[in-house]
């Protein structure tokens, strides 16, 4: 065998490699729980000075919308279709800053490139 070579028992960082494991199946598991609370969670927006409201939950999905009468003109559809999209945009956009700085945290401001 060549010097240095392998000689039995654990490899070089072997200790380590448990370790980093232990610590991968910590940190998915807490992106689990993560996962779960902000499934639970809700994020409201608002346009045109609160006649609309959008509802997004956690999963990014449109729970309620609440549309103040006076917003409603027959004559402008097309004000109150930009007013609906806006206040969907900005809660689907405060649900995902929240996701994001949820995860950095697990993560400790390491980008893993989708690897969880």
């Amino acid at each position: 065998m060549a010097k240095g070579g392998y000689r039995g028992g654990m490899p070089m960082g072997g200790m380590n490699q448990m370790q980093m494991m232990k610590q991968a199946q910590k940190m998915q598991q807490e992106m689990l729980r993560m996962q779960e609370e902000m499934e639970q969670k809700t994020f409201e927006a608002q346009s045109g000075g609160g006649v609309v409201k959008a509802v997004v939950t956690g999963k990014q999905e449109l729970q309620s919308i609440v549309i103040d009468p006076e917003a409603v003109d027959p004559e402008d559809v097309e004000m109150l279709q930009d007013l609906i999209v806006a206040a969907v945009n900005e809660a689907m956009r405060k649900a995902a800053q929240d996701q994001a700085a949820s995860m950095s945290k697990l993560t400790g401001g390491l980008n893993l490139g989708g690897l969880f």
